[in-house]
């Protein structure tokens, strides 16, 4: 598929795919006259791509960590990355239950106050 298209079915832009593959996170043929064409794995690889940007990777870190997706080769070193990369992700899932659970009681005292005009807990602010 060309790049217009890759980029309608995944919802990015034609620069993103451009810097992804500048990034080396992504691959094209090229046609004869230039034009980029993708294989139908490129939809996927987009997907994922971007949901490790979303989880605070870096372009680079992707690149070092996804090799397996495109050769289907994974080595000790890249298990250990991968391993290592999901367990900062499991602490900042962690960190921002225990940051929802404070904001839960501070909209849980803002709302007895409305009802009730106590003041709200100073617990919340702890």
């Amino acid at each position: 598929m060309r790049i217009g298209e890759l980029a309608r079915r995944t919802g990015v832009t034609t620069r993103a795919l451009r810097y992804y593959e500048e990034q080396n996170l992504l691959t094209a043929e090229r046609s004869s006259s230039g034009q980029r064409h993708y294989a139908e794995t490129a939809v996927d690889r987009i997907r994922l791509i971007r949901q490790l940007y979303a989880a605070g990777l870096s372009s680079k870190a992707i690149a070092e960590l996804t090799p397996c997706v495109i050769d289907g080769q994974a080595t000790p070193e890249l298990l250990r990355r991968l391993a290592t990369e999901r367990d900062r992700l499991n602490e900042h899932i962690a960190d921002l239950a225990r940051t929802r659970d404070r904001l839960d009681a501070v909209v849980d005292g803002a709302a007895s106050n409305l009802r009730t005009g106590a003041p709200c807990s100073r617990d919340a602010q702890a």
